[in-house]
Order: C-alpha cells, then structure tokens, then sequence
C-alpha cells in the first residue's frame, strides 16, 4: 500500500475554505472527497456511519450528498462549519 503524504492543517483549511467560496455544492463534496482520500477513506466512512463506496460516490463531485452527510464529514475531518456573514459586494 503507497504511503500519503501528510497535508498540513492549513492546506486543508484553505481548500476547503476556496471550495465554499465557489457556492457550488459539487466543488464542495469534490473538495471534502479530495482531502478524505488524503486520510484513512475506511475510517472516514465508518466514522460517518457509510460504507467506503457510498462515501466516495457522495464525496465524487457527482454526488448528491445530504447535508447531513456534509456535517458529519467535516466533523469526521476535524473541521467545523461557522456561519460567517457575507461581505457586502457593493464597494
């Protein structure tokens, strides 16, 4: 089995943080499947309470996630969602 190579907190913040930025579902879950795949995929899903397949299907970018299923994920992530209010883009 090929060893990953360790993503910093940081970076895994940041990407996260651009794909919510787009407001795009799809770029979301793509995102969130993409740094899963950086960490152990079977205990993410058993932590998310999915089998391994599913994850990756809701987390493809093709997916169709629950919103609940997003929660669980970021949780199961170590990341949290926080409302943060919009800046105005009128300037």
């Amino acid at each position: 089995m090929a060893q990953q190579t360790p993503v910093s907190v940081e970076a895994v913040d940041g990407y996260i943080a651009a794909a919510f930025e787009t407001d795009d579902p799809s770029s979301i879950a793509k995102a969130l499947g993409e740094v899963a795949r950086t960490r152990n995929m079977s205990k993410l899903a058993k932590d998310v309470g999915m089998n391994r397949s599913a994850l990756y299907r809701a987390l493809s970018g093709d997916g169709n996630p629950e919103f609940a299923t997003i929660l669980k994920v970021v949780r199961a992530l170590g990341l949290k969602l926080m409302p943060v209010e919009r800046e105005s883009d009128a300037a």
